[in-house]
Parts: structure tokens; C-alpha cells; sequence
């Protein structure tokens, strides 16, 4: 118990290093859609990224962890997750991202930890909002008022639909990060496979009728490689990961992995895709980056114990 205490307050070199590896993963998850969003419908894109995910975590499972009684007696609780936490925010990022690039998704993305708060402030009873969380929520809303306010003001050629939608998928995340403590008797990987499970069944139908996926050209070399570097590396591997960076640090340290994200996004996107933000767009993620600071609390727990 007590090593567990010191990993989540002193990482290791160890959980640093895997910490800035899921960043550059999860910020390559917004690259990899953009390139495969070109050629291949945004509903079909989520399917294809949750169900190969999906089937990569059984393979890996392998059937411990009790995984196929735990589905079938909470597969109702998978659904609602899966709908929240997979299939709602990922078809409103891929839509969002018809029309911006992958910096500007995942700053608006960064967004989650803000909503997540204000969320579990009314829907728990034991996380009330502190003088840091208000200060931080108001931090990141301030950021994202200057992301989205040039295009409220009709002063960039950027649809202030495809702004918002990546900030609903935020809000939709917040609900699931809330939701989701139900959850906490069942093994973490038995969660991630029976939300992308149950997500991946609820999408297919609508990509069939919306898509007609079977009309659709086959995709290029590099879509398909953008699909699966999504599915197999951005979701399964990105997961099993994540679980383990949770193991060495704790999930304080390891949400500190929000702070990477767009940063690895914009540099990926702008070596690759040629993709440039503005001083405002810049600007709001700074100030976005400041409030997850705040939230976080751990700089004013620093400067506490430097007193």
C-alpha cells in the first residue's frame, strides 16, 4: 500500500517515460484521423477503430479476468459507457475533423478534465467543486471562448459547428469519466474491452445505413495504415498502456498525459500534414494548459510544502 502511495506521488524515470509515450500515441490518434477521414466516412472510421480494437483486446484477454460473464451480467452499464466514453465523442470528433485539423481537435479535446469536474460536482457526492477546481474550470472555459471566438465572429473560414462538435465530444467524455465509477469492482482492461465491444455493435448499424460502406472506393495505402496505426496503437495498445502507467504513478500522474496530447497533435500535424495554428489558437491552448495545471493542484501542493 504504501509503495503504491509513493509511486503516485514520485514517479519513476520508468512511468515518465511511458506517461510521454502514451502523449505522443493518444496526440497521434488525432493525426491518424485526419489522414484516414479523407477517404473514409466518419461513422465507418469509428466502427473500424473500435471494432478492430475492440477484437485486438479479446485476442490479448484471452478469456481471464472472467471477461465473458462480466459482459453478459453488466452489458447494459458496457452500453451506456461504450456510447459515452467511445461511440458518441469519437463520430463527433471525426465529423469535427472533416473540417479542422489535428491540433485544433485535440486542444479542444484537452477540454475533458474541465467538463469532467463541473460534471461530477453535481452527480457526486464527493467531488464538490474547491476554490482550485473553480479556478481552473474558469481558466479552461476562458481558453476555449478564445479558440472558438474568431469563428463566432465570423473572422476565419472555420465552421463554428466543426469547433463545437470536438467540445460536445469533451462533454460527452466528462459524462463517461463520471459514469464510469461504477465500474470500479471490474478489472480496468475488462472495462476498455466491453465498452469498445458494446460501442463497436451500437455503431455498425449506422454506419451501414448512413455509409453504405460497400459503395465506398477502397481506401489508399496510407488510409489503411492510418486505420489501423487508430484502432490497433491509438485505442487497444494505447489502453493496456495507460493501465499500466496507472500501476507505476497512480491516475493523478497519469492524467497528466492531457497536457501532451496537442502538443505531440500539432507537431505531427505540422510536419506531416502541414498544418499550422494561429496566435489565438496557440493562445487558448496555453491558457486551456493553465487551468489543467490548476485543476491538477499538485503546483500549489509544491509551493505548500517549499513554505
Amino acid at each position: 500500500m504504501n509503495t503504491q502511495s509513493t509511486a503516485a506521488t514520485r514517479p519513476s524515470t520508468l512511468a515518465w517515460l511511458l506517461i510521454a509515450l502514451l502523449g505522443l500515441i493518444w496526440g497521434g490518434s488525432f493525426f491518424f484521423a485526419r489522414v484516414a477521414i479523407h477517404e473514409v466516412p466518419p461513422l465507418t472510421l469509428v466502427f473500424l477503430r473500435l471494432g478492430l480494437a475492440a477484437l485486438a483486446l479479446h485476442i490479448y484477454i484471452g478469456g481471464r479476468f472472467d471477461l465473458y460473464p462480466t459482459l453478459k451480467a453488466h452489458w447494459k452499464s458496457f452500453a451506456i459507457l461504450g456510447l459515452l466514453n467511445n461511440a458518441l465523442p469519437h463520430a463527433l470528433i471525426f465529423f469535427g475533423q472533416t473540417q479542422i485539423g489535428a491540433g485544433l481537435a485535440s486542444i479542444l479535446n484537452a477540454t475533458t478534465p474541465v467538463w469532467t469536474v463541473l460534471i461530477a460536482n453535481y452527480w457526486t457526492p464527493d467531488e464538490k467543486l474547491s476554490a482550485a477546481k473553480i479556478g481552473g474550470c474558469l481558466l479552461g472555459l476562458l481558453g476555449t471562448a478564445i479558440l472558438i471566438g474568431p469563428s463566432l465572429a465570423g473572422m476565419t473560414s472555420i465552421p463554428l459547428w466543426a469547433l463545437i462538435l470536438p467540445l460536445c465530444a469533451a462533454l460527452s467524455y466528462g459524462f463517461a469519466g463520471t459514469y464510469g465509477k461504477r465500474f470500479r469492482a471490474i478489472p480496468a482492461i475488462v472495462i476498455a474491452c466491453g465498452q469498445m465491444t458494446a460501442s463497436s455493435l451500437m455503431v455498425l448499424p449506422v454506419s451501414l445505413a448512413f455509409d453504405h460502406p460497400w459503395t465506398l472506393p477502397m481506401p489508399s495505402l496510407a488510409a489503411c495504415a492510418a486505420i489501423l496505426a487508430l484502432a490497433l496503437v491509438s485505442t487497444a495498445y494505447a489502453y493496456l498502456l495507460y493501465f499500466r502507467i496507472l500501476g507505476l504513478a497512480g491516475a493523478t500522474n497519469a492524467s497528466l498525459v492531457t497536457l501532451l496530447i496537442p502538443p505531440f497533435a500539432i507537431v505531427l500535424g505540422a510536419v506531416f500534414l502541414g498544418e499550422r495554428l494561429g496566435a489565438t489558437d496557440f493562445a487558448g491552448m496555453l491558457v486551456i494548459g493553465l487551468g489543467l495545471l490548476v485543476l491538477d493542484g499538485r503546483l500549489f501542493r509544491k509551493r505548500e510544502k517549499m513554505a
